[in-house]
């Protein structure tokens, strides 16, 4: 046998025990309560963080960018947080949310005091997009409004082991949820949105160089653009919104953090860029209700604007762009503009991209 021939089989064999592993792993877990696996679940990441020096120095270097001011002790816990965060995410959350969160037992888990602004767009029933950054438990978001009878289609990359990919999606689609993948995802999203129906997505991840750049904590942050495109194309509300852990057990708290209308943008010059600013903006606030449930490992700032990568300081229309922003103060743009022309000065030159 070839090693052409070799090496989806050995792909394969890898996908398969890895799947097994995994359904070993969420039988293990299914013998103890919620709250103890979610001490284990911390332990693991604690010595994670101790063999893999180098993301945590990632998630580290992101929390110093996003808040230069606080002590590097301070900033240091954080990042330490946010990775215990992100294991009892995936090593708890995950399994246990099917299994927990049902049509009786959701008052227990899940408190909706903070999340009245989107749960009235929701109940409007008519199209819209519902935005999250990588904070809290963003399935949640997405489960438990079909669980409530609410029709659901969510944005997700497909995983790239098959058979896990398989099994997660049969969980989230159990209770009516419908998962699109993102490839080739456009003609499905505009179908979804003129029969009705609402579209869910994660929305800080980086879009590359091609995406719109906005600020996200200080930084420009490269985003997608198709979120903006159509909702201005179909005039559909975009709500932003979180479910933030309270307490160490399987209670969220669901916020809503902005609700923008297509009245809100009509009239600007460049709705795309002011429509990607400010549910960015309301992504920011959600991160900072509480900073240690954001995935801070996450490269959110891995692209550069062209004018970055050529060295060259902000582009003035861009910085007219950003000054015309209604919720951007003075100093905020300054610090941005100021930032951009040190760059470009400390690069080497002739450095370009």
């Amino acid at each position: 046998m070839g090693a052409q021939a070799k090496a989806p089989a050995l792909r394969n064999a890898i996908h398969l025990a890895q799947y097994a592993g995994a359904r070993s792993f969420e039988w293990l877990f299914g013998a103890f309560p919620p709250e103890q696996n979610l001490r284990t679940a911390g332990v693991v990441a604690d010595a994670w963080c101790t063999l893999n020096p180098r993301r945590l120095d990632r998630a580290l270097g992101n929390v110093r960018r996003a808040f230069p001011a606080m002590p590097a002790g301070e900033a240091e816990a954080l990042a330490r947080a946010s990775v215990r965060y992100m294991f009892r995410t995936y090593m708890v959350d995950a399994f246990q949310l099917p299994r927990l969160l049902t049509e009786e037992t959701w008052p227990r888990h899940v408190d909706l005091d903070e999340a009245r602004p989107g749960i009235e767009a929701m109940i409007e029933d008519r199209p819209a997009i519902f935005l999250a950054p990588h904070a809290g438990n963003w399935e949640l978001l997405g489960f438990f409004p079909t669980l409530m009878g609410f029709r659901m289609h969510a944005l997700a990359r497909p995983l790239d082991n098959p058979w896990i990919w398989d099994w997660a999606l049969g969980k989230r689609e159990a209770r009516g949820m419908r998962v699109i993948t993102k490839f080739g995802a456009t003609e499905e999203l505009q179908r979804i949105v003129t029969s009705g129906g609402r579209i869910a997505m994660i929305a800080d991840q980086d879009a590359g160089h091609d995406g719109v750049f906005v600020p996200f904590f200080g930084q420009m942050a490269s985003a997608y653009k198709s979120v903006a495109l159509l909702a201005i194309r179909y005039e559909l509300p975009v709500v932003v919104g979180v479910a933030l852990r309270h307490g160490d057990g399987f209670r969220y708290r669901v916020c809503t953090t902005d609700v923008i209308r297509p009245r809100d943008w009509a009239g600007e010059d460049d709705p795309v860029f002011w429509l990607t600013a400010r549910y960015n903006r309301a992504m920011e606030r959600a991160v900072n209700l509480d900073p240690t449930q954001y995935l801070w490992i996450h490269r959110r700032w891995k692209s550069r604007p062209r004018w970055a990568r050529e060295s060259k300081p902000m582009p003035a229309r861009i910085e007219a762009k950003l000054r015309a922003l209604p919720w951007m103060t003075a100093d905020e743009v300054d610090r941005l503009v100021e930032q951009a022309a040190r760059a470009a000065h400390a690069a080497p030159a002739g450095a370009a991209a």
